[in-house]
C-alpha cells in the first residue's frame, strides 16, 4: 500500500478501536447499558442473556475500558494526521504492535475467563483494525 493508502486505513483503526469507548461508557448508566450487554453477550457466544452490567464493579471497569479504548482511538487518529508523514514505519509498527499486544492479552484472558468465543471476534477485529499495515508501505515508482 502507498503512504496514503496507510494514512487512511489508520483513520479506520482509529475508528474501529475508539467506537467501542462510547458503547462501554454508557454501559455505566442502567438505562443505556444494552448496547454494550448485547455486545458483551455477543462476544461471549451463545446468546443467552447472562451477562448484564448490574453490578457497579462492572460498571466501573466498563467505564475504563471505554475510557481507555477512546483514548486509544483518539491517539491512533492523532498519529495518523500529526507524526504519519514524518516517521510513517515507526507509526505503523507501533499501532500494528499495539493491536497485536490487546490481542494476545485480551484473547487469553477470554480463554481463561471462560469466554473462549470471543477469540473468533478477536480474530475479526485483529484483521479489521490492522488491515494493509501488516506490511510497510511501498513507495510509488516514478
Amino acid at each position: 500500500m502507498h503512504h496514503i493508502s496507510h494514512k487512511s486505513w489508520l483513520k479506520i483503526t482509529a475508528v474501529v478501536i475508539g467506537s467501542f469507548g462510547p458503547i462501554f461508557f454508557l454501559a455505566t448508566m442502567s438505562t443505556t447499558s444494552e448496547p454494550a450487554r448485547w455486545s458483551l453477550d455477543l462476544l461471549g457466544w451463545p446468546l443467552d442473556g447472562a451477562q448484564t452490567f448490574d453490578d457497579p464493579s462492572t460498571r466501573f471497569l466498563s467505564a475504563l475500558t471505554g475510557g481507555f479504548l477512546l483514548g486509544w482511538g483518539v491517539t491512533i487518529w492523532c498519529l495518523s494526521t500529526a507524526v504519519y508523514d514524518a516517521a510513517p514505519e515507526p507509526v505503523r509498527k507501533a499501532v500494528v504492535t499495539g493491536i497485536l499486544a490487546w490481542f494476545i492479552l485480551d484473547s487469553a484472558g477470554s480463554i481463561t475467563s471462560g469466554n473462549a468465543s470471543n477469540v473468533a471476534f478477536n480474530i475479526i477485529v485483529l484483521l479489521v483494525a490492522v488491515g494493509p499495515m501488516w506490511r510497510p508501505e511501498r513507495m510509488p515508482v516514478a
